[in-house]
C-alpha cells in the first residue's frame, strides 16, 4: 500500500468560547510519576518523521488551560505526535496486569501509550495527557507500539460524541498523522491519538500489585486514587471500603448509562475499567441499531462475554476482582477482610438496577420515582418487544419523544412490522406515561434529554475511517460536527439520524491494535 496521500482537511477547528492566556508550553504536573518507579516505566516517545495535524479539540484545549493556537502550531504538533516534550513532561508507561475475557494475565502495562503528564485544568480538576501509538515501551510484548489511522478516529469520534452524550469518558484532544506505514494485516497509515483522562488507573492496576504480593505498593496506589478520585473517603472510618464502595458505585452508573444509550464496548477486561469511573478504550466498540439484548460486534468476543445484556454481569465479576485485590487493605483479619469486601461488592446491584430503571423512565417519560414493579415490567416487555420486531433502539426512542410533544404516532407505528403489537404496547404505554397530564411537560424535558437525535453509527464511522485511508477527512470531520449536539434537530445532518440500510449494516467491529 502506498503512502497516504495528502488529506485534503489537515486540521479542523472547532469554535473557542472562552479565550485563554497565550502560552508557550504546558504547565505540568506529574503526581503519578512521583511514585514509587516500579509502578511505571520511563520511556520517551518515538520520533516521526512527517507529522500532520488531522484534527484539535479547541474547546477541550481551552478547558485543560492550553493555547490552542499554540497546539496548532509546529511546536504543539511536535509534542502532539511526541517529537518535543514541553519543559515539565516526565514521560512513563503505567504498569498493569488484568483479567483479558476471563484469563489472567499478570503484566499487561501500557504497550502503545506513553503518559506525558498531568495538567490542572481552568475546571479545577487534574486531567491526564496521553500519547497513544507512540511507539515501543517495555511493556509493548514484541509489538511495535504504534497505532493505524482507523482505531484513532474511532477512538476520536466515540470518545467526543461519548462526552456530547454526558456519558463520563476519556476524551480526545487531537489526532496526528504520523507520515509512516504500520503493519497490521496490511500496511496502514499511522497516526496519534492524544487521550486526556481523570486518571488511567484500572481495576488492572491495583491487580498488578495483587498480584505481585506487594501490599505496600497496593497501599501507595490506593492512597494516591482516594486523593485523586474520592477524597471524601479520607475522611471514612475506613477509607478503603469507602473508595471500593465509590469505585462500584461510579461503574454501575456508568454501565447503566451505556445500556441507556445502546452501547456495546466490547472488550470490558479488568484492564479496560477505570476506578474514576470513566469509559476507557474504544477498541472494538458500537452503538445498536435494530435492538437485540444479545448483541455482540466484538470480533474477538465470540462467546459473547461483553455483550449488551451482559454488561452489569461483566461489570460486577470486573469489580468482585477489584474487591479481592483490595483485600489486604480493608481489614487486618482475612476472614473480616473478606466480609467486607463481598458487603461492598453486594451494593452493586442495587446501584446498578436503580440507574438501570430510572434511565429508561426517563427514556419512557415515565414519573422518575413513582410507578409499581409492573411499570418495571413495562420496561422488559418493550425491549422484548424491540428485539422482536427487529426495530432501530434510537429511532425508536427518538419517534416516542417527538410522539409524547404531539407529534403523528404513525411514524413510531410504521417502525413495527405488526400493528397488533404496537396497538397494545402503544395503550398500555399511554396508561402508565399519561402524557396528557399537566405535569408530563417536566417529564417531556427529561425524554428529550434521555433519547439522542444522533450516535455514531457503525457505518457511518467506517465511512469516516475508510475515506480518510483514500486521504479524505471530509467525513471524519462532518461525523464529529454532527455528535457535538446529539440531543438537537439540525437538518444539516439528517442523514446521520438514519439507521442503515441492510448492505450498510456492520456486523463486525475489531479492536484494531
Amino acid at each position: 500500500m502506498a503512502d497516504m496521500p495528502r488529506a485534503k482537511t489537515v486540521i479542523a477547528l472547532g469554535p473557542v468560547r472562552r479565550k485563554i492566556s497565550p502560552m508557550s508550553e504546558i504547565a505540568f504536573e506529574n503526581s503519578y510519576a512521583r511514585l514509587p518507579e516500579h509502578f511505571y516505566a520511563k520511556v520517551q516517545p518515538a520520533n516521526v518523521r512527517n507529522p500532520q495535524l488531522i484534527r484539535l479539540n479547541a474547546n477541550l484545549a481551552v478547558t485543560l488551560g492550553l493555547d490552542v493556537d499554540w497546539l496548532a502550531s509546529p511546536d504543539g504538533l511536535a509534542m502532539l505526535c511526541g517529537n518535543r516534550l514541553p519543559a515539565g513532561a516526565e514521560p512513563i508507561a503505567q504498569a498493569y496486569a488484568g483479567h483479558q475475557f476471563g484469563g489472567w494475565v499478570p503484566q499487561l502495562g501500557d504497550g502503545r501509550a506513553i503518559l506525558l503528564g498531568e495538567v490542572l485544568g481552568t475546571d479545577g480538576h487534574r486531567y491526564d495527557i496521553q500519547l497513544k501509538g507512540s511507539g515501543r515501551t517495555p511493556f509493548s510484548r514484541g509489538g511495535d507500539g504504534k497505532a493505524a489511522l482507523g482505531p484513532v478516529l474511532r477512538e476520536y469520534i466515540l470518545s467526543e460524541a461519548m462526552a456530547a452524550l454526558g456519558v463520563p469518558t476519556t476524551r480526545a484532544l487531537a489526532a496526528v498523522l504520523s507520515g509512516e506505514m504500520v503493519r497490521r494485516e496490511q500496511a496502514l497509515p499511522g497516526a496519534i491519538f492524544t487521550r486526556v483522562a481523570s486518571s488511567h488507573i484500572r481495576v488492572g492496576t491495583f491487580q498488578y500489585f495483587h498480584g505481585q504480593s506487594d501490599t505496600q505498593g497496593l497501599r501507595d496506589l490506593a492512597d494516591y486514587a482516594i486523593a485523586r478520585h474520592y477524597p471524601a473517603a479520607q475522611n471514612s472510618e475506613q477509607p478503603y471500603r469507602a473508595f471500593l464502595e465509590l469505585v462500584i458505585a461510579a461503574q454501575a452508573r456508568l454501565i447503566a448509562q451505556w445500556m441507556h444509550l445502546g452501547f456495546i464496548h466490547g472488550v470490558m477486561n479488568t484492564d479496560n475499567m477505570t476506578v474514576s469511573g470513566e469509559t476507557i478504550d474504544y477498541g472494538p466498540c458500537a452503538f445498536m441499531d435494530a435492538f437485540h439484548p444479545e448483541k455482540v460486534f466484538s470480533s474477538i468476543d465470540r462467546n459473547g462475554r461483553y455483550g449488551w445484556g451482559n454488561q452489569p454481569v461483566a461489570g460486577h465479576w470486573n469489580l468482585t476482582r477489584l474487591a479481592e485485590a483490595l483485600i489486604p487493605l480493608l481489614a487486618d483479619d482475612v476472614d473480616d477482610a473478606k466480609a467486607t469486601a463481598e458487603a461492598a461488592i453486594a451494593t452493586f446491584v442495587d446501584h446498578f438496577s436503580d440507574h438501570y430503571i430510572r434511565g429508561f423512565r426517563a427514556k419512557l417519560g415515565f414519573k422518575p420515582d413513582g410507578g409499581s414493579d409492573s411499570n418495571d415490567a413495562f420496561i422488559s416487555g418493550t425491549l422484548t418487544m424491540l428485539a422482536e420486531q427487529k426495530i432501530d433502539y434510537t429511532i425508536f426512542f427518538r419517534q416516542l419523544t417527538k410522539l409524547a410533544a404531539g407529534g403523528d404516532k404513525e411514524a413510531l407505528s410504521a417502525q413495527f412490522f405488526d400493528s397488533n403489537s404496537f396497538d397494545d404496547w402503544f395503550e398500555q404505554w399511554r396508561e402508565i406515561a399519561q402524557p396528557s397530564a399537566p405535569e408530563f411537560a417536566k417529564r417531556l424535558v427529561m425524554m428529550r434529554a434521555a433519547n439522542p437525535v444522533r450516535i455514531p453509527r457503525n457505518h457511518r464511522v467506517e465511512e469516516a475511517i475508510q475515506q480518510a485511508y483514500t486521504g479524505d477527512l471530509t467525513a471524519f470531520n462532518r461525523l464529529v460536527a454532527a455528535t457535538v449536539d446529539p440531543f438537537e434537530e439540525n437538518s444539516e445532518f439528517a442523514e446521520f439520524e438514519q439507521a442503515p440500510t441492510p448492505e450498510q449494516v456492520v456486523c463486525q467491529t475489531f479492536c484494531g491494535t
